[in-house]
């Protein structure tokens, strides 16, 4: 007898549909499976037949062949228990067929038969409404998660004896189908940030713009860029839920709602590979840099990354994509962040200190700023170099009335009326630091006398194109950000100085 039973296989950040089709045969006891399953498929032969004899089911006592078609295209996780669950108890004549039409279903089993969690649920959620899915029957932990998108009927049951009862009809369906509720952002607290850092902070924010900070050890570099989440703009629906996904398929979703509340903030160790930093796999997952996805991405220690590993954040950076191609496969994952990044001067940390002094050599500096490419630094609009805080600052910190005041421009509002001018002038709404050499000249409204200063500053520093235009997008944020609408000397200058020639030739210095 034949079952068939549809679920749905992660391909990158997409569910594609699967069929699960269970067929019972004279023969030797026993479950065979087919159809490009993967290890822990493969074992799911055993959970399915504990689950089934602890669940008061009578086991397959026959041959049966279970069929994950399409055949070409490789499925893994344990979330095919349920489904190769459900056709065996169609096969075997315990539930009748016309209880599945229309139902899609992933779980994991336990050997007691409960419904264990499983990632991706989402984006199965997303082809399942895409499909003209009846319900989508998902394990209780994930039922929150698939309920993110509207409109579909989610049935969720604790254990795989219930859900037989649901189906069956003599048990109420558990039902979740709400709306998408609103992002709602945390309350946050002022930022302890002031000067060159503070403003800094407001550009980055303001604009999208990528950060380089350098500075000796415990100057601030960490507790800036852990500051920046609270100054970017509250999360829209759609790009809540493009996050929400992408951490559902990353197995990363504790809180289905919690990319509704804040915007993500990632900081991977130094000693991470190119495809935990990036993402990839035999079946590729998202990594840090997906995973920052509309975010902040913390690049500490930059100087202790991997060359090799830096480099491959060149393409992401410019086109807010990784796009990943394998022999079998190719797919993309979203990379629309901030990066922020921040590093030592130098291999001790104490070039340039007033008070502490370098143990380092110029060959032992050069050699460490060489790890660092010319186009990668090109790529980093903002860059600072911080000092080491007196006693007496950090003294203000520790006064909760001190830290009641801040800069007007790191004001959430200030940055959220700079971001709202941005998208009302340039085309498509893109922020300042997507716009294009045309789009600058088009929409930045920059005076004659900026751009004279402009064109000497790039002559004078030897700035490469990708520099000099930058330069002129930090410039366009720095007006929008004063509330100006064309871009003045004073911007030009002000943007000038976090892209100081100096700070990149740290390793000629002595």
């Amino acid at each position: 007898m034949l079952a068939r039973c549809r679920s749905a296989a992660l391909q990158g950040l997409e569910a594609r549909p699967v069929i699960v089709e269970v067929d019972l045969a004279p023969g030797l006891p026993g479950i065979q499976l087919v159809g490009l399953p993967d290890k822990a498929i493969q074992e799911s032969r055993e959970r399915v037949r504990s689950a089934l004899r602890n669940s008061g089911f009578r086991g397959p006592l026959v041959r049966v062949v279970v069929n994950l078609a399409p055949a070409d295209l490789r499925k893994e996780g344990p979330a095919f228990d349920l489904p190769i669950a459900l056709a065996l108890l169609v096969a075997s004549g315990q539930l009748d067929r016309p209880r599945l039409n229309g139902i899609w279903c992933a779980g994991e089993l336990g050997l007691d038969g409960s419904l264990r969690t499983c990632r991706g649920v989402l984006a199965m959620a997303e082809q399942a409404f895409r499909h003209g899915a009846e319900a989508l029957v998902v394990p209780p932990d994930n039922a929150d998660e698939a309920a993110l998108i509207d409109g579909l009927t989610v049935r969720t049951a604790p254990n795989l004896k219930q859900l037989f009862e649901q189906l069956n009809g003599t048990r109420p369906c558990l039902r979740i189908c709400r709306s998408r509720p609103s992002s709602v952002p945390l309350p946050t607290e002022p930022i302890d940030a002031s000067g060159q850092a503070g403003r800094a902070l407001a550009l980055a924010a303001a604009g999208g713009h990528h950060l380089l900070l350098v500075g000796p050890p415990g100057c601030g570099k960490s507790r800036l860029a852990h500051q920046l989440p609270q100054l970017l703009p509250p999360l829209g629906p759609e790009e809540a839920l493009t996050i929400a996904r992408i951490r559902s398929v990353a197995g990363e979703q504790q809180d289905p709602l919690e990319p509704l509340r804040k915007r993500p903030f990632r900081a991977p160790h130094h000693s991470c590979s190119a495809a935990a930093l990036l993402g990839g796999g035999h079946n590729p997952r998202p990594g840090e840099l997906s995973l920052a996805h509309g975010g902040v991405l913390f690049l500490d220690e930059l100087a202790e990354f991997q060359r090799a590993v830096l480099d491959q954040l060149r393409q992401p950076l410019e086109e807010g994509v990784y796009r990943l191609s394998r022999a079998r496969l190719k797919t993309s994952f979203p990379a629309e962040i901030t990066l922020v990044a921040a590093t030592n001067p130098c291999p001790c940390g104490w070039h340039g200190d007033r008070a502490h002094g370098c143990r380092c050599s110029r060959s032992q500096r050069q050699r460490y700023w060489q790890k660092l490419s010319g186009p990668l630094l090109d790529r980093l609009d903002l860059q600072l170099r911080l000092e080491r805080r007196s006693a007496t600052a950090i003294r203000g910190c520790l006064n909760r009335k001190a830290t009641a005041t801040q800069d007007a421009w790191l004001e959430p509002r200030n940055i959220t009326a700079a971001r709202q001018r941005m998208t009302e002038r340039n085309p498509e709404g893109v922020c300042n630091r997507d716009l294009t050499a045309n789009g600058l000249g088009n929409h930045g409204r920059f005076e004659a006398s900026a751009l004279q200063l402009w064109e000497r500053l790039v002559a004078r520093r030897r700035l490469s194109t990708r520099s000099g235009i930058r330069l002129l997008r930090v410039a366009r944020t720095v007006a929008d950000l004063n509330d100006t609408d064309h871009v003045s000397v004073d911007a030009v200058a002000e943007a000038s100085g976090f892209r100081c020639a100096d700070l990149l030739q740290l390793e000629s210095t002595t």
